[in-house]
């Protein structure tokens, strides 16, 4: 229940400062900024990934959850109810941003042109996203510098990607602002292309790392 807990609250922490960095700079007339919005991200997931990191290693990505499940890297019974945990997480922070603000899409991610260039760009993202987090994560004498890394790629892809895509690389961080703002219209890109991207990832890590192990070995 611990690890559930963790997913819970680090995805909250994840949407709630991540999707208000975009709220508040548009009720503020951008005094955020483009950068502060794709620095919040960066930072939250470091912070989270610190604090819950020992607890339930901070997925806090149902994408990835799903990925290290089919790589054999997750319990697969623990999937469903981490994913719930994630959602929820994802959905209090965004009905709590509802109740703060009025805001159209509660930083909902929206393709700014077509779907099919969104969805290849949150495709890509993820799938460099969820590689960083195998390479730093599986290696002891560098784990500690797991949530600088990650945190580092999520801001460097929210800085270049967000003003197309929105730079989401989490279902969690897409579903809950647009299912409580109801702009659903293009949701289907930012489940599918994250998970897909995640998912690919996983098992060119695997195959990577075991030729990588091959080499060492001999």
């Amino acid at each position: 229940m611990k690890t559930y807990i963790a997913e819970f609250l680090g995805t909250f922490a994840l949407v709630f400062c991540g999707t208000g960095a975009i709220v508040i700079n548009d009720v503020t007339n951008g005094i955020i900024g483009h950068s502060g919005i794709a620095i919040t991200f960066g930072l939250i997931v470091a912070v989270v990934i610190y604090m819950f990191g020992s607890i339930s290693d901070a997925h806090i990505n149902p994408a990835v959850t799903l990925s290290l499940a089919l790589g054999k890297q997750f319990d697969k019974k623990k999937v469903f109810p981490y994913v719930i945990a994630q959602l929820s997480g994802g959905f209090l922070a965004s009905i709590l941003m509802a109740f703060l603000f009025k805001h159209e899409n509660l930083g909902a991610t929206l393709p700014r042109s077509t779907e099919m260039q969104s969805f290849v760009i949150e495709f890509i993202l993820t799938f460099l996203l969820m590689l960083v987090i195998l390479f730093v994560s599986n290696k002891k004498d560098i784990s500690h510098f797991t949530g600088f890394a990650v945190g580092a790629t999520v801001l460097l892809e929210a800085m270049f990607a967000g003003p197309i895509t929105g730079a989401s690389m989490n279902p969690a961080r897409s579903i809950a602002p647009a299912i409580v703002s109801g702009n659903i219209t293009s949701l289907w890109v930012y489940i599918f292309a994250t998970t897909f991207g995640a998912v690919l990832a996983t098992f060119t890590w695997k195959y990577l790392f075991h030729e990588e192990k091959t080499v060492a070995t001999n």
